[in-house]
């Protein structure tokens, strides 16, 4: 299986099917526009950052913007819904958690969570493999929050996302408040992309830092 990222929560999974999630068009964030062709797009809202399924190649790919599961390729995915914020979306509105299962490892991406989760939300999600997750706060969960919502799902590989890298033009912190938070967890910087398998996932928590 095989991970790249392509800024901000934009990242491509693949195993001969590829799924992208949350595609950006790169410009409106100051980052460069992803580049890549995928079978399925996840978007977890509908903001401009989100959004840009349009950009993302891929004749017949299928658009999955609601929680209903369903499954493409074998490929199952299936959301749980929650807020872009702690005033159930009364900022920001809603917000879709994908989780799908590739390769015979369970994927969560948290979109842009902007809440705790509560505990019917903590089951539908399962025991998860890898999960990316928002760390950097203004509109999503902060470095603590992230935290908080990881010790919840306690997922073998966590992948931070949504956080200050240079060039954004969004007001979000960068990734050094949540590295702050390691408790034991080790910090494997992985490049730009990385390939492995199910015999690869650790059997102690890791962070996957991903690179532009």
């Amino acid at each position: 299986m095989f991970i790249r990222w392509h800024g901000h929560s934009c990242f491509e999974v693949s195993n001969g099917t590829t799924i992208v999630t949350d595609a950006h068009d790169g410009k409106s964030i100051g980052i460069r526009p992803p580049d890549v062709s995928a079978d399925i797009v996840l978007q977890s809202h509908d903001h401009f950052d989100h959004n840009c399924a349009r950009i993302i190649q891929g004749q017949d790919k299928t658009v999955i913007s609601t929680a209903d599961p369903i499954e493409i390729k074998g490929i199952r995915i299936h959301g749980v819904n929650s807020f872009h914020d702690e005033v159930k979306g009364e900022k920001r509105g809603p917000n879709i958690i994908f989780i799908f299962e590739m390769n015979g490892m369970k994927i969560c991406h948290l979109g842009d969570l902007g809440e705790p989760l509560d505990e019917e939300q903590v089951k539908a999600i399962g025991d998860i493999d890898i999960l990316f997750c928002p760390v950097g706060g203004t509109f999503t969960v902060d470095a603590d929050g992230a935290w908080e919502v990881i010790n919840l799902i306690k997922p073998k590989v966590i992948i931070p996302m949504h956080y200050r890298v240079g060039g954004l033009s969004l007001s979000i912190a960068p990734i050094d408040g949540f590295l702050d938070g390691i408790t034991g967890q080790e910090l494997v910087k992985v490049g730009n992309e990385i390939e492995f398998g199910v015999e690869d996932m650790p059997e102690e928590q890791e962070i996957w830092m991903f690179s532009l």
